[in-house]
C-alpha cells in the first residue's frame, strides 16, 4: 500500500520527514511503548488539521518513519490505515501516502467515517488474521444461483426498463422486497412505500435528508453504537446524541440529553443491537415508539443482521409495530456481500414519495440489472435458502468462538444473544484496549476495542467478528488474542 523505498525526494510540501518525525518523537517519548500507535494517529491527524502538514504533502515510507521514531513498522503502517481509513491521508499500492484534500483548511475536517482500518493491509504487515467485525462469508456467496439470476434478468428486462425509470426501484424488486419483509421480518410494506437504494448507508442519507426536511436537527443513537452510521448523519449536518445501551437494548429514559436540543429522532438496531449482541426487549419497544409518538417524531430502524437469530425465532422488526413512524433500513450487505451495494428503505407513507425523491436527486435511480437479479433471486426462494445455508455455519463459527474463549480466557465474559456475525467479550482484566490491538496485531491477529464504538466510558471489552474467517483462522485468531491479553497483564502486573 504504501512505498517503501526509503524517503522520497524532498519538496517543498515534504516537511514532515525532517520535522515532525522528532516533534513525534519528543511527543510520544514519555508515552508507555504499548500505545505509541495512537499517540502517532493523534499526532499526525492533530498536524493535519492545524495545516503544519498541508493537502498533497507526501508522507515518507512507513519503514523510514519507523526508523526515525525507533518503533515497530506495524506500529506505522497501523497509524497510516487508521488515518487513510479516517480520510485524513490517500493511499494506493505503489505510491507514497500523501495528505489528503479536506476542502480548505482545518475547519473542513469532516468527521470519521470510519473508526479503524480498512481491511487492505500493507504488505508485511505481520496480521493474518483478521477478526473484525462487519463481513459476512464472502466465499459463500451463492454465485452460481446469482449468475442464474443475472442472466435470466438480461433476458427478461424490457427495452422500457432498462432506460431511466422509477427512482424507488423496478416493481418486481420492491414487490419481492415487501412480500420477504412481510413474511421474514413481521414488517407492514407496501411495496409502494419501498425506495431501492445502494446499501444501508446510502440509506442514511436519505433518511437524512428527511429528518433536515421535518427540520430535525438530531438523532439519538445508541451508546456504545455503530461510529459508521453516526458518521453517515454527521456528514449530513445531523447531530448525534449518545442513548445508553444495557442487556435490554436502548434505554431512552436514562438519556442525558442537552435541555437546549429539541430530540425527535432516534436510530436503533433492535433486532441485535451493534456492538453488544443485546435484542431490544419488548417495554423497550414500546418505551421508544410512545416516546417518539410524544415528540411528533420519526425512528430510523438499522435491520442489519436480523436473519442470523441461532437460539430462537429472529424477533420481528420495530417497524411492524408502528409503520407510520419507522424508516425501516436493510441491505444485502451481510445476507450476500457488501459489495453488491443493494439495499431497501421502507418509508412511512407520508414520507414515501419525500424518500423518492431524495433517491432521485442523489443518483437517479438504483441498477437495474442487479435490481431485476435479486428480483429474480427472492421470488425462486434461492434468497433464502442461501441464508439458511449460511445460518448453519455461522452458528458453528460462533459457537466454536465462544468456546474457544472459555477455554482461553476464562475470566472473560460473552454479551448479547447468539446472533449474528460478531460477539462482544467484556475482559474487566483489560486496562488499555489499544495496547491489546497492538499486542495481538504484532502476534498476527487484528481485533477492535470496545471503545472505539463508545462515546462515554465503560467497562473494557472487544467486538470480534467470525463472519468471515475460517474455523482454522478462529483458532488461531482466538489464541493469538488470547495471549495478547495474557501478555498485557503481565506486563501491567510486573
Amino acid at each position: 500500500m504504501y512505498e517503501e523505498s526509503g524517503l522520497v525526494q524532498k519538496t517543498s510540501h515534504d516537511v514532515i520527514h525532517q520535522t515532525s518525525s522528532r516533534q513525534l518523537l519528543a511527543d510520544i517519548s514519555a508515552v508507555p511503548r504499548g500505545r505509541w500507535g495512537s499517540e502517532l494517529e493523534a499526532g499526525l491527524r492533530t498536524a493535519i488539521r492545524s495545516g503544519r502538514l498541508r493537502s498533497g504533502a507526501r508522507l515518507p515510507s512507513t519503514r523510514a518513519l519507523a526508523a526515525d521514531l525507533g518503533v515497530s513498522r506495524s506500529v506505522v503502517v497501523q497509524a497510516f490505515e487508521q488515518l487513510a481509513a479516517e480520510g485524513y491521508l490517500t493511499t494506493r499500492a505503489g505510491a507514497v501516502a500523501r495528505v489528503s484534500d479536506l476542502g480548505g483548511g482545518p475547519a473542513a475536517v469532516r468527521t470519521p467515517t470510519a473508526p479503524y482500518p480498512t481491511r487492505t493491509e500493507a504488505a508485511g504487515t505481520a496480521a493474518q488474521v483478521d477478526l473484525r467485525p462487519g463481513t459476512p462469508n464472502l466465499a459463500g456467496l451463492p454465485r452460481n444461483e446469482w449468475g442464474r439470476a443475472v442472466r435470466k434478468a438480461l433476458t427478461t428486462l424490457t427495452d422500457g426498463e432498462l432506460g431511466y425509470g422509477d427512482s424507488r426501484g423496478l416493481p418486481s424488486l420492491r414487490e419481492a422486497i415487501a412480500d420477504y419483509l412481510g413474511r421474514v421480518r413481521g414488517a407492514v410494506v407496501d411495496p409502494d412505500n419501498v425506495v431501492v437504494v445502494n446499501g444501508f448507508a446510502q440509506g442514511l442519507v436519505v433518511a437524512a435528508k428527511i429528518l433536515s426536511q421535518l427540520r430535525i436537527e438530531a438523532v439519538g443513537v445508541e451508546d456504545p453504537g455503530s461510529v459508521h452510521t453516526s458518521a453517515h448523519l454527521a456528514q449530513q449536518g445531523i447531530a448525534t446524541l449518545p442513548v445508553p445501551v444495557d442487556d435490554q437494548g436502548m434505554d431512552i429514559n436514562a438519556a442525558r440529553l442537552e435541555p437546549d436540543r429539541a430530540l425527535r429522532a432516534l436510530l436503533v438496531t433492535p433486532a441485535h443491537q451493534f456492538p453488544t449482541g443485546a435484542i431490544l426487549s419488548s417495554s423497550r419497544r414500546l418505551g421508544l415508539i410512545d416516546w417518539v409518538e410524544r415528540h411528533d417524531g420519526l425512528v430510523i430502524e438499522d435491520d442489519y443482521d436480523a436473519e442470523y437469530r441461532y437460539d430462537n425465532h429472529a424477533i420481528g422488526t420495530l417497524q411492524g409495530t408502528a409503520p407510520d413512524r419507522v424508516l425501516l433500513g436493510g441491505s444485502t450487505s451481510k445476507t450476500l456481500a457488501p459489495g453488491l451495494r443493494m439495499g431497501w428503505l421502507v418509508a412511512p407513507p407520508s414520507l414515501a414519495a419525500d424518500a423518492a425523491r431524495h433517491k432521485r436527486d442523489i443518483d437517479l435511480m438504483a441498477p437495474v440489472l442487479e435490481q431485476a437479479a435479486l428480483a429474480e433471486l427472492i421470488a425462486s426462494g434461492n434468497y433464502e435458502r442461501h441464508i439458511r445455508r449460511a445460518r448453519a455455519g455461522y452458528k458453528r463459527r460462533r459457537d466454536l468462538l465462544v468456546g474457544l474463549l472459555a477455554e482461553e480466557l476464562p475470566d472473560a465474559e460473552v454479551r448479547g444473544a447468539s446472533a449474528g456475525l460478531h460477539v462482544l467479550v467484556e475482559t474487566p482484566a483489560v486496562a488499555d484496549e489499544a495496547a491489546v490491538e497492538l499486542e495481538a496485531a504484532q502476534r498476527g491477529v487484528q481485533v477492535i476495542g470496545l471503545g472505539r464504538h463508545r462515546r462515554t466510558p465503560g467497562p473494557a471489552g472487544f467486538v470480534l467478528g467470525y463472519g468471515h474467517v475460517s474455523e482454522d483462522q478462529l483458532y488461531r485468531g482466538l489464541r493469538a488474542f488470547a495471549a495478547a491479553i495474557r501478555a498485557g497483564q503481565e506486563r501491567g502486573s510486573g
